[in-house]
């Protein structure tokens, strides 16, 4: 086993590029040797040796630059878990730093998080454990999580062994929690791998329709990427500018999610590569910019420093966007070595635990925990969960120049509820940049902000709610309500149903049993009880049209035609048209609440965007006063190539009815661009997107889903 030890040493310090100390080798050799005796006859999905999964861990750790005790902890990280070795064996051998790392790592894998999540749904309370232990194991040492990510990464690698249930489960845990915090720990390498690895198992259509894309446009793209190259390169040297110059392609994920994000098609986006240069210095930074906007125009509006106003998560660089000799758009990160490490590997790069780490660049940690603490006082819903961990931000500065990172568009109130609850409670007013401002500005990027604060004051004012921005900031406003004002509330909310109960011709016993009794009302508006009806009505967060509505009869919707004389414009989509009646010079859009398709009987709405393309039957312009009607018609030159994207909603017996209805999908050779499964009682709730020529082209794929044994339902959505 020595001869082996001695080859993993010399690959070790070829990563990382140094010789390590006698100590340091010696401590790798008692973890090795424990690490491979502990796993000796485990094997894994793949048919190597189990020890092979946490020597690779400990690669990928050695390539982030960490410390001989994360590398060490990388080795034993399982075997606490799959190997009875008691944490005290790890404490007694290795000491307190390497027993908290691994027994932190041992607590998240000990979740068990696969298995609970085939039998409940993506979003529930299951997930929220998840982040709230994941966070408490970050708080005794950060190393925890960075050896968590690395963990994940090679089973993500590695994940074309495990059946197709786990891998599912495995991306969507992967893409939901593992690389949002990647993002947060500046780790660029490891966020863009796990990202595209699950977008691969989750989407594998769409990935491999993307990938091939992308391949075909770099391709076509290198040569003149190479003469942007040598342009830059010789205009710097004449500057005496020393720099490599790299181009950089956008990761498979975050091309997806922007054309998904923004409703394009592929060959929409234009950023998808960059040039990066890299200097020797900050300044020489600078330099090169000005070098690179006297070769090319820069767009305005497009040059961001976040070299003098780094992120969050610590990441510094120059981005502008220049138009080329050849007339087109290209994006340019200019940095240094320094931080080009940093941009790749974050905190990890500059990992120097036994020192201390930079206060600003250990901000997100606290925030992090800030939101645990949240968390265990109180039920988060998923989507508040993600939105703080994924949130565009904005930095601001205390009086005393401390950083604080709050939502894009936050408030005065969200910063004083940032700096302490009894802060917030008793707000008054605030200064930015010594000036008083309402409680409406929104902050920007370096205000200095100053809360004027009313220990008198009665408490918070629920009409704060309107501008509160951060999720965590209107928890703690309607906390503080709801517990001042219950029995008023729920007086008020009595008022109201019998002003409904009057209003409907109804006794309030006969209101109140037909609300009880609709399950799915009751359901979406969390109401437990006839007491939370009262208060949530008294509080506002129920509006009673939602229960007027209950009663309604539905009408089909009417629109009346314009008989005006027509003026065409057509409206091109690659091959498809709109003809438009009258109203020259406004853009068109397809509206994504209905999603028409090729075919499809449509209509359109005047909007404050142009023109909106709907269904004729799309729910949300049933109200549309007729003045606002257009009236549209499809026209089709060459529409072959041209791909629509509908929802579709399915009701099926099981998820394993899922590979039947994938498989059906593809032989109509229509592209599944997403989807998402919720459980219920009796079924498996499923949506998806779905690309497709014309309407059809849906009809066949309904049809082909329709007969599959075991699906219920499927319409379009």
């Amino acid at each position: 086993m020595e001869q082996e030890f001695r080859e993993y040493i010399t690959e070790i310090e070829n990563i990382l590029e140094k010789k390590l100390p006698d100590e340091s080798i010696e401590i790798l050799r008692k973890a090795y040797y424990l690490a491979k005796e502990a796993h000796n006859g485990q094997m894994r999905a793949s048919g190597e040796p189990f020890f092979e999964h946490p020597k690779a861990v400990s690669k990928i750790l050695a390539e982030l630059k960490m410390d001989v005790e994360s590398i060490a902890s990388a080795l034993l990280h399982d075997v606490v878990e799959d190997c009875d070795v008691p944490i005290e064996k790890i404490t007694n051998e290795f000491g307190p730093e390497i027993s908290r790392i691994v027994d932190g790592v041992t607590k998240i894998s000990n979740l068990k998080l696969n298995e609970k999540l085939n039998k409940v749904d993506m979003k529930s309370l299951e997930k929220i454990e998840t982040i709230r232990k994941m966070l408490l194991a970050m708080s005794n040492d950060i190393r925890v999580i960075i050896v968590k990510l690395a963990d994940r990464l090679h089973n993500m690698r590695t994940l074309q062994y495990v059946p197709y249930k786990k891998q599912v489960i495995k991306s969507q845990e992967t893409l939901k929690i593992y690389a949002p915090i990647a993002h947060r720990l500046g780790i660029h390498k490891i966020k863009a791998e796990l990202e595209d690895l699950s977008f691969k198992y989750l989407y594998p259509e769409a990935y491999e329709d993307l990938k091939r894309k992308l391949e075909e446009r770099v391709s076509n793209v290198h040569d003149r990427m190479e003469e942007y190259k040598t342009t830059i390169k010789e205009q710097l040297e004449k500057h005496n500018i020393k720099a490599t110059l790299q181009g950089r392609t956008k990761h498979l994920y975050s091309i997806w999610e922007k054309m998904l994000r923004k409703n394009k098609s592929f060959e929409d986006i234009y950023d998808f590569i960059a040039l990066r240069i890299i200097t020797e210095s900050p300044t020489a930074c600078y330099a090169a910019l000005g070098v690179v906007h006297s070769v090319w125009r820069p767009v305005p509006g497009r040059i961001k420093d976040y070299i003098a106003v780094p992120k969050s998560n610590g990441y510094r660089s120059i981005h502008t966007t220049v138009i080329t000799n050849k007339g087109e758009t290209l994006e340019i990160q200019i940095r240094d070595w320094e931080m080009h490490e940093e941009s790749e590997y974050g905190l990890a790069a500059h990992w120097a635990y036994k020192q201390g780490v930079d206060a600003k660049k250990m901000y997100f940690v606290k925030r992090l925990m800030d939101l645990h603490k949240e968390i265990a006082q109180s039920a988060f819903n998923m989507s508040e969960i993600e939105e703080e961990l994924q949130a565009h931000e904005v930095f601001v500065f205390t009086p005393k120049g401390e950083i604080l990172h709050l939502p894009y568009g936050a408030t005065p109130i969200d910063f004083a509820y940032a700096i302490h609850t009894n802060v917030g409670n008793h707000f008054a007013g605030a200064k930015v940049n010594g000036r008083i401002v309402p409680i409406s500005y929104e902050l920007q990027n370096g205000d200095i902000v100053e809360i004027i604060v009313n220990r008198n004051s009665s408490g918070p004012s629920i009409d704060w709610l309107k501008y509160a921005k951060s999720s965590r900031t209107k928890h703690k406003i309607k906390r503080y309500y709801r517990l001042k004002n219950e029995k008023n509330l729920e007086e008020k909310g009595r008022d109201k149903i019998r002003e409904i109960a009057k209003d409907l011709d109804m006794s309030i016993d006969n209101l109140i049993h037909e609300i009880r009794n609709n399950e799915i009302f009751c359901e979406k508006h969390k109401i437990k009880n006839e007491e939370e009806l009262y208060i949530r009505l008294g509080f506002g967060d129920l509006n009673p049209r939602e229960i007027y509505k209950l009663f309604e009869k539905k009408e089909e919707p009417r629109i009346e035609e314009k008989k005006e004389e027509v003026h065409h414009i057509t409206y091109k989509r690659k091959g498809v048209g709109v003809i438009v009646d009258g109203q020259e010079g406004i853009d068109v859009y397809f509206a994504k609440c209905c999603n028409p398709v090729l075919g499809d009987d449509i209509i359109g709405i005047v909007s404050r965007r142009g023109i909106g393309i709907h269904r004729r039957n799309c729910m949300n312009i049933r109200e549309v006063p007729p003045n606002r009607v257009i009236k549209v018609s499809w026209v089709t030159e060459d529409a072959e190539n041209t791909k629509f994207v509908t929802h579709l909603l399915i009701e099926m017996e099981n998820k394993s009815v899922l590979d039947d209805i994938r498989r059906k999908i593809k032989n109509e050779k229509a592209n599944i661009e997403m989807y998402e499964t919720t459980r219920k009682t009796d079924r498996i709730d499923l949506k998806m997107r779905l690309a497709v020529k014309d309407v059809q082209h849906l009809m066949r794929v309904l049809t082909a889903i329709k007969n599959i044994k075991g699906v219920y339902s499927v319409r379009r959505s």
